[in-house]
């Protein structure tokens, strides 16, 4: 068991009851190996699920005027699982978890992105219940909102297969179109290498474990190498 007065320090976070944050930080696999740890953190991720998401929504409600789909679009830059992940990381949230041998070795994977963010949901959900809404709102305005105007000023709420479809039709007049190129693996672990062309050129390939994460990436590299 890690300190988990570091964590708290980290956090910006004294909790009353220790037990919530030892729970938020309990995975699944950890609890298969270890019965006795008691529960794992998936209860406290879904409550802390829509903390998250009211807070957000709230903010930008109250200070935004824009329609619903400008708000849709930041809401969820803000609360996808690799911000969340990358939030994770800047609170040092990592080396407090608690994982099956298994998780623990595997590192840096998609998986490991989405325990990290749901660990992040899960320690909102227990800052609510020790410390109630306010307590929960201040952490959401540290840690998310805090990278709202980033992410606006550098449009980053735009995905980058919308981005690239609007670039391209706008310098090319050219609507992007998308090929897999190969997929390999069994059924339930599949991945996939796709293109993205321009007519019949090839601007750049993109890899994931589904289509649309492959696409994705694909579109990302394709902005990046026309420097769009």
């Amino acid at each position: 068991m890690s300190d988990l007065s570091i964590l708290e320090s980290n956090l910006g976070v004294t909790f009353g009851d220790k037990n919530l944050l030892k729970t938020a930080l309990i995975h699944r696999s950890y609890i298969n190996e270890n019965p006795s740890a008691g529960e794992h953190n998936e209860r406290l991720e879904f409550l802390g699920d829509a903390v998250l998401e009211l807070v957000v929504t709230d903010h930008l409600y109250r200070n935004y005027k824009n329609p619903e789909g400008d708000l849709t679009n930041w809401r969820a830059s803000l609360v996808n699982s690799k911000m969340l992940a990358q939030i994770a990381k800047e609170n040092q949230i990592e080396e407090h978890l608690m994982l099956s041998r298994g998780e623990a070795k595997d590192t840096n994977t998609k998986a490991r992105q989405y325990i990290l963010a749901n660990a992040v949901e899960a320690i909102i959900g227990a800052i609510y219940l020790d410390g109630g809404y306010d307590e929960a709102k201040k952490f959401v305005e540290r840690n998310m909102l805090a990278k709202l105007e980033y992410i606006l000023e550098n449009e980053l709420y735009i995905d980058s297969k919308s981005k690239f479809q609007e670039e391209a039709q706008a310098k090319t007049g050219i609507t992007p179109t998308y090929h897999v190129l190969e997929e390999t693996g069994p059924d339930h672990a599949k991945n996939f290498r796709i293109g993205i062309y321009l007519e019949d050129e090839l601007i750049a390939e993109g890899v994931g474990t589904s289509k649309q994460e492959a696409q994705m990436d694909a579109a990302k590299n394709a902005l990046d190498k026309k420097g769009w």
